[in-house]
């Protein structure tokens, strides 16, 4: 839970020998697509943790005998703690002062590397999906980037198979009017990054001028304690003077 020191199987990169068994080796194996799961549903990293131990200290109490498939399992176990959470969240998110953002994820390559599809958990694509209703997300979720199948997604979030056909259905129009266009490779991101931290240190604004899209919009995040920009700034001249 939140503000314990309980952790995980292997959240650590540690040695299993220990502790092998079968639920052990069953969340182990999943334990990246978990993550990922609750990740994207909640876009923080540190609450996602939060829910792997949550579904961790469920799956360990589990009968496996009675367990037809693990993966679909742990993620129906998963997804319903996301979804306690993000309602919880999203009532916390109506009094928050200023805009509320995601908890970017970090980028080094041994962390990229335990992330299952890297690229639908981009910031501009949490921004989208923060835009939907908690079930929505969570159908979006689990159809469009781990391609569950409906009555899966019908049990994790307890709906019919029908009707999570018309939440998916309603889900992709809302992201497809606001995904972001065009994709950026990692090594274009980390480009840009780079000439853009060399354009603030040197002061040369007019190459940071130059990097920013003309219709960039800029948001500020103060922890819900304060607003750390009054309102969204837009325009390329505007963010680049401020």
């Amino acid at each position: 839970m939140a503000g314990t020191s309980q952790t995980t199987p292997a959240d650590s990169g540690g040695s299993r020998d220990d502790r092998s068994d079968p639920a052990t080796d069953a969340f182990v194996a999943h334990r990246n697509l978990l993550f990922t799961v609750a990740y994207e549903m909640l876009g923080s990293a540190t609450d996602a943790e939060d829910i792997l131990q949550e579904t961790w200290l469920r799956w360990s109490g589990v009968d496996l005998a009675t367990v037809r498939n693990q993966r679909a399992y742990l993620v129906r176990i998963t997804t319903r703690q996301a979804l306690v959470r993000l309602r919880t969240l999203s009532r916390r998110k109506e009094s928050y002062v200023g805009p509320w953002l995601p908890e970017p994820l970090l980028t080094a390559p041994d962390v990229a590397e335990d992330v299952e599809l890297a690229d639908s958990v981009s910031m501009a694509m949490l921004l989208v999906l923060e835009t939907l209703a908690p079930t929505e997300r969570a159908v979006f979720v689990l159809r469009e980037v781990f391609d569950l199948e409906y009555g899966e997604i019908a049990a994790a979030v307890g709906k019919s198979p029908d009707a999570v056909r018309q939440i998916a259905h309603r889900a992709r129009g809302h992201v497809a009017a606001r995904r972001p266009r065009g994709v950026v490779s990692p090594a274009e991101s980390r480009d840009a990054l780079e000439a853009f931290q060399r354009a603030l240190e040197t002061g040369d604004l007019q190459s940071l001028l130059d990097l920013l899209a003309p219709d960039v919009v800029l948001l500020g995040d103060g922890g819900g304690v304060k607003q750390a920009v009054p309102r969204p700034i837009v325009g390329a001249d505007k963010v680049g003077r401020l």
